[in-house]
């Protein structure tokens, strides 16, 4: 049985779990092809990030799980989980992959709304009578 290197990424309310496999660069996502989950030229690009920075494009099978959020969160939470397994693989990519800030789980998302408000930050409309 060849080597599985497992990494999980999220973004937003998306969760990827990525398995990485010696292969020949193929990337199934939802038991799609990247291409077809994707659609946007742009987030194939957002995947393949992590492997241009560590110079692994074709080295690798990936397979993944992506749940929740639009198809943007997935693409960063993949990206995120591309790079975690990636660690696991060789650890001295670690610097690389530091530096082009794939490792850091990107805090953003949405504020929740408030009460006596008509959304997280924006007021109701305020009338003098």
């Amino acid at each position: 049985m060849s080597e599985i290197y497992i990494g999980t990424g999220r973004r937003k309310e998306s969760t990827a779990r990525v398995r990485l496999t010696p292969g020949t660069g193929k990337i199934t996502i939802n038991d799609k092809s990247a291409e077809a989950y994707l659609l946007r030229e742009t987030l194939i690009m957002v995947i393949n990030q992590p492997f241009v920075a560590t110079q692994t494009v074709g080295k690798f099978n990936v397979d993944v799980t992506a749940a929740g959020g639009g198809t943007a969160g997935q693409a960063g939470a993949i990206r995120h989980g591309i790079s975690r397994a990636l660690l696991k693989v060789d650890i001295t990519l670690r610097a690389v992959l530091k530096k082009g800030g794939f490792l850091t789980r990107d805090p953003r998302a949405k504020e929740r709304k408030k009460y006596g408000q008509k959304g997280a930050r924006r007021k109701f409309q305020w009338t003098k009578r």
